[in-house]
Formats: structure tokens, C-alpha cells, sequence
């Protein structure tokens, strides 16, 4: 099955974020999208829709999604209002408590989607509650593949800034997927780089952000280094033995030709 995975919009009500406009860029992956990969069977939306949890920010991305014409699942993250997002998309699945988090069945397999927001704080948290229900479905997944989708990573990456707002609790989220073979690939956001690897023993994938990204530092810890770096989306192919994930530059302007 191919789907897609795109993160990170910080979608405002309109005019320019860090010097970029989230809408334009927005518009220039849709219709990337629609000309290369119209043929995709879903995509995922991993959270930071809004900037700052603008009411009009939603309602202008709710119109911009009627252009990409293929299932497409939301996440919020630390920049998301979890009630502003709700009230401009009264359909979208929660769990019973109200969170973001919700389950769909693929040919590939089961998508578990999680809401790692905390109102008003950018680091990320899995409560009880949460973890009880990503338990349960981890359960009712039984033999079937799962692919894990989050907003916040659940580990430490060395870009310190980022790491001081990842998830919290990372032991009991560890413990809740540790030794459940059937997880095949872990997907998160916030970061804002290209990143990919193994957490134990769990393959995972990380993508540039849609308007602004973070540049590659090691050493900053007081600010978040901000950086002009192409964004990307991700191309997902899930079958029984592999998932093969490709990040496609949409605004590349390079020539291209045959070797």
C-alpha cells in the first residue's frame, strides 16, 4: 500500500511565518501531490496543523484539504488547540476522553494515531488514560502490522533544544510498545529534520516541516535553531516484509534526465 505522511503546517490565518507563508506552501505540496501521487490511498497529517491554535487557521486548512482528494487523518501537536480543532472538525475521530487519537484499519495494516498534546506546554505527554487506550488497541490489533503515528518523538535525538520538549514519560510509553513484534514503523513530527533509525528495535521516520525547519545543531540549548531548509513529504510504501519510506524535495527546481 502507498500512503503519504506530511507534518508540521503551522498553518496561521494568513501572511508570512519566519519569513514563508505556511498557506503557499501548503498549496505547492497538495498540488504536488495531486500531479506525482494522486494515487496514494491515504494520508496522514502528523500534527501542528496551526501555529497558534487560530480558529480561522483551521477553517483555512479544512479548505485547503478538499484539494488532496484521498482519505487524510489529522494529528495536533504542541502548536494545535485540541478544542479549536474539534470545533472546525466536528467529524474527525476521537477517543471516548476527547483526544485526538483514534484507529483505521489499511490494507497494510492498522494506523494507530496519538495525541501527545498538552494545552499550553510544547513538550508532549502520553497520561494514563492515553497509554490505556494505545494498550487496548495494541491489543485488538492482535496478528495484524501496526504503524504507530505521534506528533512528538519519544526519544532524544542530540538536538538539545528539541529534546527538552519531546515526550515526557518515555519509560512508560517504552514499556506500552516494547516487545510487540508487530509494529512495523514508527512516524512522528515535530522536529522539523529528516531523521530516521531504529528505538528499540522499532524502525522509525521523521520529516522537515512544511513552512520552516530546525537546523542541524548539537550544541544549542536555549532556543530552538531556526532554518530556510527545502521542506519535504514523505512516500510510504507498506508491504507484508518492508516499508520503504521516500521524502520528496515538492519545491525542487534541479533538472532532471536520464543516466
Amino acid at each position: 500500500m502507498k500512503f503519504l505522511q506530511i507534518t508540521d503546517l503551522h498553518m496561521n490565518a494568513g501572511g508570512p511565518l519566519y519569513g514563508l507563508d505556511p498557506a503557499e506552501r501548503l498549496a505547492a505540496c497538495i498540488a504536488d501531490i495531486r500531479r506525482t501521487h494522486a494515487d496514494a490511498d491515504r494520508a496522514v497529517i502528523t500534527g501542528d496543523l496551526a501555529h497558534s491554535g487560530d480558529p480561522a487557521a483551521y477553517r483555512r486548512l479544512r479548505e485547503m484539504l478538499q484539494g488532496l482528494e484521498m482519505p487524510t487523518h489529522l494529528l495536533i501537536g504542541n502548536h494545535d488547540s485540541r478544542s479549536e480543532f474539534r470545533k472546525a472538525f466536528p467529524d474527525h475521530p476521537v477517543d471516548s476522553d476527547g483526544n485526538v487519537q483514534f484507529t483505521v484499519d489499511t490494507a497494510a495494516g492498522r494506523f494507530i494515531c496519538l495525541d501527545t498534546n498538552v494545552p499550553g506546554a510544547h513538550h508532549g505527554e502520553l497520561d494514563a488514560a492515553r497509554l490505556r487506550w494505545l494498550t487496548d488497541e495494541l491489543d485488538r490489533a492482535g496478528e495484524k502490522p501496526v504503524y504507530l503515528f505521534m506528533h512528538h518523538p519519544p526519544f532524544d535525538v542530540g538536538i538539545r533544544r528539541m529534546d527538552r520538549i519531546s515526550l515526557r514519560d518515555k519509560a512508560a510509553f517504552a514499556e506500552v510498545v516494547s516487545g510487540r513484534p508487530g509494529i512495523r514503523q514508527l512516524f512522528f513530527g515535530h522536529l522539523h529534520r529528516p531523521i530516521s533509525g531504529m528505538w528499540n528495535g522499532i524502525p522509525f521516520a521523521n520529516l522537515p516541516g512544511m513552512n520552516h525547519q530546525v537546523a542541524l545543531d548539537f550544541e544549542i540549548e536555549d532556543e530552538v535553531p531556526g532554518s530556510h531548509e527545502p521542506p519535504f513529504y514523505a512516500v510510504i510504501f507498506a508491504d507484508p516484509g518492508q516499508t520503504i519510506v521516500h521524502l520528496k524535495n515538492f519545491l525542487d527546481q534541479t533538472n532532471t534526465f536520464h543516466l
